[in-house]
């Protein structure tokens, strides 16, 4: 019988491209054959970790070997039973799965009722943070999660500088997708412990809008540098109230809300069939504006608001937080129907790689009563879509009524230029008024579409088809799936669900 060690080097090598990564670690400990067969080879362990991850794409520059050891190293850490023996290693954790999200496959087969393609390295991150110790010990490590588990002094408030372990800990957060409503995910579900009231809190802060901010979800220091525990805050309050309304129940927000790492990395987003030639300028355009978005945006009753920042009798100084709010929220959704309209080189104060586009378009309330500020033109050379100098893909929105600008937006997208899982901000007055009123919103592609319709039409030509690949993936009646929480109690009366027509809300009234 021949010894593996006897074969040709090429087929030995063959043989090995086949193990799990974990044992290219204690494979060379065999025999000194087998040990130089390893060490070192780059070629072995490339096809090592193409036959176990996602092919990176074309352009990326990959060191094979560390990319194994750090896919390795990462899965050990966490199989970790115990919060303290792994939150130390947030650093590696926050650089290893970022750069797994960034070589995430952008070629692959779509997945069923979504607009973002199957991902290997996303199913196995997903299936690691499953485990709700590393929720705790790398997604919930931000400062208003301190601030709900009283980990925290108030009084002592927050320091100058966002501490890097909190940003790290949220931006982990906002690729993972999926809001954490609980200061402790592993236990402790408790009314008391929900998270929507802390985030209310940082995001219905007007303290938090200023002029550096650009009084959107930025640092306060004039740098365009993406401010993570603010987005995440937008996250929660968003995925709250979705929840709340029931909206996740749906595939066009479940898929977007509910599944860990979907769409969040570079070139991710993959259209649903469209019959249409792209036009000349749209080519010119990396980040993917034309089409039809679906965005929500929540707002507070504006007593409320005004209240809340003005008329409290606690006015804590600026580095001390607002206490946590719990008070009713209002929800619109709104369709978005944009299309490029310029395309120019970056200015001295953008990221240089890639143009700034322009965009026009309307936006129609998916809410049977009519709301003004929900039926709008999106028009005007002012929104458009950049990078920061840092990188990050910043959308600045105008709401234009009756030809005048009245509300902005700014946000960021999450997971990179041209990303599934969408866009994440603050919305205010244009004219930055000090007195508010400002709020959380989100928006995410549902279609190449852009052909104007509205009602029956809107719904059937921009959701159907992500919700006939939910019914297509199983014969059985689709049932929603609930997603109740120990103490949790809907809006009394409140419901909300889809019809062949348009998303009708009702009350006993």
């Amino acid at each position: 019988m021949v010894l593996l060690t006897e074969l040709p080097p090429e087929i030995v090598q063959h043989v090995l491209g086949y193990v799990d990564p974990p044992d290219l670690a204690w494979i060379p400990r065999i025999c000194k054959s087998f040990y130089h067969t390893v060490k070192g080879n780059t070629s072995l362990y490339r096809v090592v970790y193409l036959n176990n991850f996602d092919k990176p794409p074309t352009k990326a520059s990959v060191n094979w070997e560390q990319a194994v050891k750090d896919a390795v190293r990462l899965q050990v850490i966490c199989r970790r039973d115990r919060i303290q023996d792994k939150k130390n290693e947030l650093p590696f954790v926050y650089s290893t799965v970022k750069s797994f999200l960034q070589n995430a496959a952008t070629d692959t087969e779509r997945v069923r009722s979504t607009t973002h393609p199957t991902s290997r390295n996303a199913e196995l991150l997903s299936d690691i943070f499953e485990k709700e110790s590393n929720q705790s010990a790398f997604l919930c490590r931000s400062a208003i999660y301190e601030r709900a588990r009283r980990e925290c002094n108030s009084e002592q408030g927050l320091a100058a500088q966002p501490r890097t372990e909190h940003q790290q800990s949220a931006q982990l957060h906002c690729l993972y997708g999926v809001p954490l409503m609980y200061a402790h995910p592993e236990s402790h579900r408790t009314r008391r412990s929900k998270m929507s009231p802390y985030a209310c809190s940082k995001v219905y802060d007007l303290r938090q809008y200023t002029e550096n901010t650009k009084w959107g979800p930025f640092m306060d220091d004039d740098t365009d540098r993406v401010d993570w525990e603010k987005v995440e805050a937008i996250m929660i309050v968003i995925g709250a109230n979705l929840r709340k309304l029931g909206l996740t129940k749906f595939p066009v927000c479940k898929n977007f809300w509910e599944s860990p790492f979907a769409g969040t990395w570079p070139q991710s987003y993959k259209p649903l069939p469209v019959v249409r030639e792209p036009e000349p300028i749209e080519l010119q355009d990396p980040y993917g504006i034309t089409g039809t978005w679906l965005r929500v945006v929540c707002f507070l009753d504006y007593t409320d608001f005004f209240a809340y920042n003005f008329t409290s009798e606690d006015h804590p100084p600026a580095h001390i937080p607002r206490p946590a709010i719990d008070v009713g929220e209002a929800t619109r959704l709104i369709l978005m129907k944009i299309r490029v309209t310029k395309v120019e080189a970056p200015g001295p104060d953008d990221g240089q790689e890639l143009p700034v586009c322009h965009f026009e378009g309307v936006s129609r309330s998916l809410d049977d009563s009519y709301d003004e500020n929900a039926n709008s033109d999106l028009r005007g050379m002012r929104g458009s879509v950049r990078l920061t100098r840092e990188g990050e893909v910043r959308w600045t929105t105008f709401s234009v009524f009756s030809g005048v600008e009245r509300w902005r937006s700014e946000s960021v997208q999450i997971g990179g230029v041209k990303s599934a899982k969408g866009v994440l901000g603050n919305w205010f007055d244009k004219d930055f008024d000090p007195r508010g009123p400002a709020g959380p919103t989100a928006f995410w592609k549902v279609s190449d579409r852009v052909t104007e319709s509205g009602g029956y039409r809107a719904l059937m030509h921009d959701f159907l088809p992500l919700i006939q690949d939910q019914l297509d993936e199983t014969t059985d009646e689709y049932e929603p799936e609930q997603f109740g929480d120990e103490g949790d109690e809907d809006e009394a009366g409140l419901e909300l669900e889809i019809t062949g027509i348009s998303w009708v809300t009702w009350s006993d009234d």
